[in-house]
């Protein structure tokens, strides 16, 4: 059974940081693009970054150059980085797997972010 948690959200102001972790189970991590999406309120969840299987990774407009993602295959762990946060960061952030050949997606339960000014 594929499992997706995430970890690391919280409260903090405008201008500081967060590192969002998430970690799956089975063979899901090693065989799948894990990325990042976030959904605010009355929004349609958006992708924020992705990163490949090799390491190439890919960023929304939004927050490049702000968030950086990586993974760790010997924790079966995703990060997501994220410095000078902004009020429009404030969402639901959620960890996705899409895996190689069916593309099926798997996700985690999200976890909040809440940038306060």
């Amino acid at each position: 059974q594929v499992q997706l948690v995430e970890s690391g959200g919280g409260l903090v102001q405008v201008g500081g940081s967060l590192r969002l972790s998430c970690a799956s189970s089975g063979s899901i991590f090693s065989t799948s693009t894990m990325g990042w999406y976030r959904q605010a309120p009355g929004k349609q969840r958006e992708l924020v970054a992705t990163i490949f299987i090799g390491g190439v990774t890919n960023y929304a407009d939004s927050v490049k150059g702000r968030f950086t993602v990586s993974r760790d295959s010997a924790k079966n762990t995703v990060y997501l980085q994220m410095n000078s946060l902004k009020s429009d960061d404030t969402a639901v952030y959620y960890c996705n797997a899409r895996r190689l050949g069916d593309g099926r997606n798997y996700w985690g339960q999200g976890t909040q972010v809440t940038v306060s000014s």
